[in-house]
């Protein structure tokens, strides 16, 4: 829709001035506040902001205060997302089993609740102890500021404002009862569900399933030393179920120092993994408090506050980082109770939370939840690994991050710090990150890994010393540990300089300050920088001297490179995020076509007995150029046997040259041509290709796409296995013509420099759009942007704002 230009620059420019005159008063507004007479808001004052749309849909809010901001920025994201902003609301009330049924399966984005009435049971409990408002009550720094409680208040009335003025158009809550009102109650428990997303909830089937022996529950007459677990097993479940590369959330992120640019200033590319529908969608503005705060980049869904941006002389990211962040502690109870256990000798009896339900068509469940000074007892972390209470023991969940509201404390900060040196004081006067790493990139030339999360403090000595047979077995495998709950000299101790009991301080967290490049990709904080590896933290932190990721791998090799080339600029940030290097294919691709034109004949043996010819797939492999491009012909062949051929070869059988510490990044390599399952990988492969009509030299594009509007569009990048940098998970449907949809991977994407001038160099992509109404005009213009490959120039400073030839301006405000 065409806008008219003209006056609506003038009208911006007005706005911009009023504002900038409004902000001088701010102080005299902050002393009426402080003596009780001021402006508080809804109740008193209409809250109201100035938003400036430019191309894409991208909002640019200013307002005069961080009420008014969150405000204009609960307005915008409603107008994007009021359908899922809505449902992830019925969520943190406990109220899907109510409005959807009880047995249906929520979407994962605030927890990994199974079924619609265990997400429920969990969250009405948060809701019925209160939890959320004594986080909000804890005086800061352990709690939240201020300057928080005013965007999240503002958020709240600028959502219902918009509720309120106007009518829902899109199809997934069109007139649905559900869609409701909010309180800064409703947001701050969203941010809490965020924030205990790697712990609590995670477990939130076993926290509100578990109930004590002869209540309904099965009986396990365990011995106290196993209580029957299998060490070995659960080591291996709770490998697998702490392993970042299974998570749909991980991210690449790269900061450059000075010395490696063109411009003697910072680099950044961040591109982080999440999921493309539901509330975990990545959402872009831009806000400013003129004097206060400018800060542009990507906000979780339901937040004030951008989590992954950039200001005119610092950018930053974040990637899903290795640290544990739970520990268990494993209860002797009393043989005549078993809801009472014992430390130091002493009974101890369990907080019972019973917790009611309302479920579809009015009926009422209850059920009961049992609490330690622990935390809750759980009788399971996902289905691998089962906790079982006995008569004899069971396990209680502590979650640190349950304590811990003040991650977007921490975003804010991060926005408003001037350098490198800034983001690391935000990181440490806020400790707020529950499960997320930071590279940074300045305008000075600095850069910044840091693993700086939240965890249970968990030292080697404490696990050496007071693991149970449980917890000696996972935590080396997974850095989980299970910690004798019965003797009070095995608590977990407080470090000096943390701003909450019970977790590790800021001077613990693995941290690279001012390497030439810093990377990250899931893998621990060891290899950041590969010439400069980090040594010397805790189990818990994440592992040293282990193999890493195919994608660690190839992304270290490219910044490497990168960085020893020299002279780079954001259009080398550009050309990265869009390689599309198969590390796996580099690696394999060349012995496997060996291997394939081996084969006696040029047959293999199907997994079903049937003899494949596969001759046609030999010249595709030795021909593919090791890309996962769009136009790549082999691509998807090589995708398709390689996900087949790892998941059933262990990597001691898959490479003739095994990993090792002195060359991580190296091997292992070299595939062996012997490996068990190459022939039957690619018959197998072969065959499902032909059966779904798909030549095996086909286009990667041709396969790998979504669609929007009735339009095909294709995708390029590649699954986790196969190291690619630009992520794209995609599930397999033949019938559908191969991968037709993207559910998680690439999304939020910036490229940010500086070249000496006022305003930031920035690139951005937010790979599914502004809004998830399929009838918003940016429900798909960046996607399409994706399929080409293409990017957004950002508009930071007030003139680049003013001079968008899609300029539309909105002034939001309450009505009383």
């Amino acid at each position: 829709m065409p806008f008219r230009t003209r006056p609506l620059l003038r009208r911006a420019a007005l706005t911009g001035a009023a504002l900038l005159a409004a902000a001088a008063a701010v102080p005299q507004a902050a002393a009426a506040d402080a003596a009780g007479t001021g402006d508080r808001g809804p109740s008193r004052g209409g809250l109201s902001a100035v938003i400036r749309y430019t191309e894409y849909g991208i909002p640019h809010i200013v307002a005069k205060d961080y009420a008014n901001l969150g405000f204009g920025t609960g307005w915008a994201q409603a107008a994007d997302q009021v359908c899922v902003l809505a449902d992830g609301f019925v969520t943190v009330a406990g109220e899907r089993s109510r409005w959807f049924g009880a047995d249906a399966v929520p979407d994962g984005s605030l927890s990994s609740a199974a079924k619609n009435l265990s997400s429920d049971l969990y969250f009405t409990g948060v809701r019925q102890s209160g939890t959320v408002e004594k986080l909000l009550a804890t005086p800061t720094p352990a709690g939240p500021g201020t300057d928080l409680k005013e965007l999240m208040r503002g958020w709240a009335a600028g959502y219902n404002a918009w509720l309120a003025q106007n009518k829902i158009t899109d199809p997934a809550c069109k007139g649905a009862a559900w869609v409701r009102p909010v309180t800064a109650l409703d947001v701050a428990s969203r941010g809490f569900a965020i924030s205990v997303l790697g712990g609590q909830g995670r477990g939130i089937d076993g926290i509100t399933a578990a109930q004590p022996p002869g209540t309904g529950a099965r009986t396990t007459a365990a011995a106290p030393d196993t209580a029957g677990v299998d060490p070995a097993a659960a080591a291996e479940a709770a490998r697998a179920f702490f392993d970042t590369g299974r998570y749909d959330m991980g991210s690449n992120a790269v900061a450059f120092a000075g010395s490696t640019t063109a411009s003697g200033r910072g680099l950044l590319l961040g591109n982080p993994h999440y999921p493309w529908q539901g509330g975990r969608r990545f959402w872009q503005s831009q806000q400013t408090i003129p004097g206060e705060l400018n800060v542009s980049g990507g906000s979780l869904l339901g937040t004030a506050v951008v989590n992954i941006g950039f200001n005119e002389k610092v950018a930053w990211s974040h990637t899903v980082a290795t640290g544990t962040p739970v520990n268990l502690h494993q209860l002797t109870l009393d043989p005549a109770d078993p809801t009472t256990y014992l430390v130091d000798g002493k009974p101890e009896r369990m907080t019972e939370r019973k917790v009611t339900v309302q479920v579809a068509g009015g009926r009422r469940v209850t059920r009961t939840q049992w609490w330690t000074r622990y935390g809750p007892v759980i009788t399971g972390l996902g289905p691998g690994l089962p906790l079982p209470w006995s008569t004899a023991t069971a396990y209680a969940l502590n979650d640190p991050n349950a304590a811990n509201l003040r991650g977007f404390d921490t975003a804010l900060a991060l926005g408003k710090a001037r350098s490198v040196a800034g983001i690391q004081d935000a990181l440490r006067h806020t400790q707020g990150l529950p499960w997320v790493n930071t590279i940074a990139a300045d305008s000075a030339g600095a850069t910044l890994f840091t693993q700086s999360q939240v965890l249970p403090r968990i030292t080697d000595e404490l696990a050496a010393r007071c693991s149970t047979p449980l917890g000696r077995a996972t935590y080396p495998a997974s850095g989980l540990a299970v910690l004798d709950g019965t003797r009070g000299d095995c608590a977990i101790g407080s470090d000096p300089d943390a701003v909450q009991p019970g977790v590790f301080g800021p001077g613990k967290a693995p941290t690279l300050r001012d390497a030439p490049y810093a990377e990250n990709s899931n893998d621990s904080a060891w290899l950041a920088n590969a010439d400069r590896p980090m040594t010397g933290y805790e189990r818990i932190w994440g592992t040293l001297g282990t193999p890493r990721s195919l994608r660690t791998r190839g992304a270290v090799e490219d910044v490497a490179a990168m960085a020893a080339r020299g002279r780079l600029t954001v259009a080398d940030l550009q050309a990265q995020q869009f390689a599309n290097r198969v590390p796996a294919g580099e690696l394999a691709a060349a012995d496997a076509a060996k291997a394939c034109a081996a084969l006696p004949g040029g047959t293999a043996t199907a997994s079903d007995g049937r003899t494949v010819d596969v001759t046609a797939a030999c010249a595709v492999l030795a021909g593919w150029d090791r890309t996962a491009d769009t136009g790549s012909r082999g691509a998807l062949l090589f995708d398709r046997f390689w996900r087949r051929l790892t998941a059933g070869t262990a990597a001691k059988d898959l490479w003739l040259v095994p990993f090792s510490a002195a060359d991580p990044v190296r091997t292992p390599r070299t595939l062996n041509p012997a490996a068990p399952g190459i022939g039957r990988a690619l018959a197998d492969t072969v065959a499902e290709l032909a059966a779904a009509g798909i030549a095996p030299d086909a286009p990667l594009g041709a396969h790998q796409f979504v669609v929007r509007g009735g339009q095909r569009l294709p995708v390029s990048g590649g699954t986790e296995a196969l190291g690619v940098w630009n992520k794209i998970e995609a599930p397999w449907d033949a019938a559908a013509g191969g991968y037709p949809e993207v559910v998680h991977g690439s999304s939020h994407i910036q490229a940010v420099g500086w070249d000496g001038g006022h305003c930031p160099v920035a690139r951005t992509l937010l790979t599914y759009g502004q809004s998830s109404n399929p009838l918003s005009p940016h429900s798909a213009d960046q996607t399409r942007l994706l399929s080409g490959e293409r990017w957004v120039t950002s508009r930071f400073c007030e003139r680049d704002i003013l001079a968008s030839p899609q300029l539309k301006v909105v002034w939001p405000r309450e009505r009383r």
